[in-house]
């Protein structure tokens, strides 16, 4: 430290009487190092007040996602100093152990698009309420924008209900070019056929056993379970509803995506929509309003 070999140059000039000069030559330190007055640095304390208030709101970001809401803020502070402030505080987030999965060898992945509603992907997630009952979750991901279009939640989902989703997203947003799913039974069952049948969209699967080839919509899945499923304890299936969409909007408007240049997916959807707009409409109907509740664009289909 520069501090301690001030004071050993200091130490060895008055024992042995050198000079200055060669003191600080046997203590390897520059002369103009010795004589360096630093200025008065900036306060911490209004830095370290803004990443604890981040900090415990957004509970599961680290420091580099938490740097872009400082910068928000109007701190330009050096990444560095963050870095270190961001230490001393203790801030740092344990990473979650994750299931062993099976590596992806020569498996040929669908290229990633390059325009909006190109592709949606769709897949599902599982939890569980307070009670124990069981809770599904139908998340539809455009793949190029990386918006999440849409949340369905309720304790089951069968194919016909995923249709009336797709429904309902293709009055809001316009028809996707194609779909890409899994092999579940609610996605390879007749009434999704029929669905891409009648619009004339395309529906890939992805191989079995092979989710990292559809990345996007897994992507997505893990930053759900981590920033809300894993966060919340839902009491109802109309709590889960709440909780989930208000996650859904904060992801889309104001959590920085790290592989789209720190914007927002709404943010990126402007830019790259022709119009200059962002193709999901600002104010979609909420998440917590079931589907089926709703007056369906299409008869549904007699089981």
């Amino acid at each position: 430290m520069p501090q301690a070999r001030r004071a050993a140059v200091d130490y060895a000039q008055t024992t042995f009487l050198v000079s200055k000069t060669r003191a600080c030559g046997l203590m390897s330190l520059a002369v103009s190092s010795y004589y360096y007055q630093g200025t008065n640095a900036r306060p911490e304390q209004p830095l370290r007040e803004a990443l604890r208030r981040h900090a415990a709101t957004r509970r599961r970001w680290g420091y580099r996602r938490l740097i872009v809401l400082l910068r928000r803020d109007g701190f330009a502070d050096n990444h560095k100093r963050i870095h270190r402030v961001y230490q001393a505080e203790g801030l740092q987030v344990r990473q979650r152990r994750r299931r062993k999965q099976r590596l992806d060898r020569g498996q040929e992945r669908p290229a990633a698009p390059v325009k909006p509603n190109e592709r949606w992907s769709l897949d599902f997630v599982h939890d569980r309420l307070v009670s124990g009952r069981s809770l599904r979750l139908l998340t539809v991901v455009d793949d190029h924008t990386r918006e999440c279009l849409w949340i369905e939640t309720d304790t089951s989902l069968s194919g016909h209900r995923v249709a009336r989703v797709l429904d309902l997203l293709v009055e809001l947003r316009g028809r996707p070019q194609s779909l890409l799913t899994d092999n579940g039974p609610e996605f390879a069952g007749m009434a999704l056929d029929r669905w891409t049948h009648e619009h004339q969209v395309e529906h890939r699967f992805i191989a079995p056993g092979k989710p990292t080839q559809n990345a996007f919509v897994e992507s997505f899945n893990g930053k759900l379970r981590d920033e809300c499923l894993n966060e919340h304890e839902f009491l109802s299936v109309e709590h889960a509803r709440e909780q989930i969409d208000i996650f859904r909007e904060d992801y889309n408007h104001i959590r920085p995506h790290s592989s789209l240049g720190k914007l927002t997916p709404v943010e990126f959807a402007r830019r790259a929509s022709p119009l200059g707009g962002s193709l999901l409409i600002t104010q979609p109907p909420l998440a917590s309003t079931p589907i089926e509740s709703q007056p369906p664009s299409i008869p549904p289909d007699s089981h």
